[in-house]
């Protein structure tokens, strides 16, 4: 059987009494808005309310201390410079623990 590892990447404020995180779903979200142009748009490609979504950018703005998106009403909304910034670290981390992970799992479980 081959064994396969996974990791879920959080960015939290060291104040733990903050609610949710920047994680997966944001990342997700703003890679929409960036290609939508709209955090409505995102929010339903996937799959999530837009209430929601609000809700999971204002925690994750609130946990790293600035706005990652400039909303436009009726135009829509992109990401500030900030949020361009956070997202790319958020992935270029990500990348980086899946690597460890295909690296460390074989040496560490073998081949099972």
């Amino acid at each position: 059987m081959h064994l396969q590892g996974s990791a879920r990447l959080l960015i939290t404020a060291a104040d733990e009494q903050l609610p949710g995180a920047f994680g997966q779903g944001c990342a997700l979200l703003l890679e929409g808005v960036e290609r939508d142009r709209s955090l409505n748009q995102a929010a339903k490609a996937i799959g999530m309310a837009y209430s929601k979504a609000w809700r999971l950018v204002r925690e994750a703005e609130a946990h790293l201390g600035f706005e990652l998106l400039v909303r436009e009403g009726a135009r829509g909304s992109h990401l500030t410079e900030e949020g361009k910034q956070a997202l790319l670290a958020y992935r270029t981390l990500q990348h980086e623990v899946e690597e460890l992970l295909e690296q460390r799992m074989p040496e560490l479980f073998g081949n099972r």
